[in-house]
Formats: C-alpha cells, sequence, structure tokens
C-alpha cells in the first residue's frame, strides 16, 4: 500500500502542474525580446496581438501592424515602430 501511495503522488503532481509556456527570444541591441504569446488576426493577416516582454518586462496584449510598420497599444494609441524592436522582430520573423 505504501508503495502505492508512493506511486501516485508524482502522478498527482504531474496532472496538476501547469503547462510550461515557450517564448521566442532574441538579444537586439542590448535588450532581449521575447514573444510569450502571438496570435495572427484572421480578417487582416498583417495584424498581430502579441504579449512582449522586453529585459524581462512583460507588456501587455499589442496589436502590432506589419504593412503600417505600427503598433496599438492596450491603452489605444498607435504608435511608429522602433528600430530593432519587438515590432520588427515580430514582422520580419513571420513575414510571408
Amino acid at each position: 500500500m505504501k508503495y502505492i501511495a508512493l506511486l501516485l503522488i508524482p502522478i498527482l503532481w504531474l496532472s496538476f502542474a501547469s503547462p510550461a509556456q515557450a517564448s521566442f527570444c532574441r538579444t537586439l541591441n542590448q535588450r532581449v525580446i521575447c514573444i510569450k504569446s502571438i496570435k495572427r488576426s484572421a480578417k487582416n493577416y498583417w495584424e498581430y496581438r502579441a504579449i512582449v516582454s522586453i529585459d524581462g518586462v512583460e507588456r501587455p496584449i499589442e496589436v502590432y501592424n506589419c504593412r503600417d510598420r505600427t503598433k496599438i497599444r492596450f491603452d489605444g494609441t498607435v504608435v511608429q515602430f522602433e528600430s530593432n524592436g519587438a515590432g520588427e522582430l515580430i514582422c520580419n520573423l513571420l513575414k510571408k
């Protein structure tokens, strides 16, 4: 009975553990940019919704427009891509 309990503990632990999430990271201009989550728009194939982290600081979800080279921040403001920033990384990585 003891051995069965010892075998069940790792199985139960693995079943409740959260799945691992991989992120894609690159170092550009001494900054580490990681794409934590990304999803392409079904309507506008040139737009991506992504959560990125820069130097370990995670940003809220933003919409990256690869056609206009702009991003829409979580508060609705539209800004141009930074040179060698997250927007450039996303669009260069996923271009057709």
